[in-house]
């Protein structure tokens, strides 16, 4: 995950005080953009000064930068719990999805207009995709293997490297408004293709399975 750069924490008080400054403010910076929310818009939100905001984070780039690595830590923690727990493949491979899903829907194109223009920010999603893609993925592909619904003449390193390559060229600011695509959508089609492509077919009966198991 990316590296927390923000100030360090205080007291239990400013520990509180400081997780309800992220959780506002990722709110607000993932449906409206970070550039259409002022420090002045957050503390009126939250009932505090902007001088509070500002004890906890030296300025809105680090405050947007702690809404990031705040939503990469729950992504991280739910994948986790996912691919930990004692399920067949394709109930792993379907919640996994469904979590992808559920997150990046999270991410509305107003954040997308603005991270674009700040390559800086942009680098710590490239940072935690990067190793989110290769422990959860590299993990859920391993347990396939193993029970035989992903292919073996393909290697795991191999995959990982073709679905980074497909996230790194479409799955930044620039393509993105270019293809008109939300995050939502285009993780989803990245994974669901590569994925798809490396199942077996008897892996591919029990996912539709699962699917169809639901509607």
């Amino acid at each position: 995950m990316p590296e927390d750069t923000t100030k360090p924490k205080r007291s239990n008080n400013g520990d509180s005080t400081r997780k309800r400054i992220v959780i506002a403010a990722r709110r607000s910076f993932f449906a409206n953009g970070f550039r259409g929310v002022s420090m002045d818009d957050l503390a009126r939100e939250l009932g505090m000064s902007k001088r509070t905001l500002y004890e906890h984070f030296s300025s809105k780039t680090a405050l947007v930068e702690a809404a990031i690595l705040n939503k990469f830590k729950d992504i991280d923690a739910e994948l986790e719990q996912i691919t930990s727990a004692p399920s067949e493949f394709p109930d792993t491979l379907h919640r996994l999805l469904a979590c992808i899903q559920q997150h990046t829907g999270e991410i509305q194109p107003p954040f997308i207009r603005d991270i674009r223009r700040q390559p800086g920010i942009f680098h710590h999603v490239e940072r935690g995709r990067i190793d989110l893609v290769q422990r959860y993925l590299g993990k859920l592909l391993s347990r396939g293997r193993k029970s035989g619904v992903v292919r073996e003449d393909v290697s795991a390193a191999l995959i990982i490297e073709i679905i980074l390559g497909a996230l790194e060229r479409i799955m930044n600011p620039q393509k993105m408004a270019e293809l008109d695509i939300t995050p939502k959508a285009g993780y989803s089609a990245i994974i669901a293709v590569v994925l798809e492509g490396v199942i077996t077919e008897e892996g591919k009966s029990l996912y539709c399975g699962r699917v169809k198991s639901e509607e």
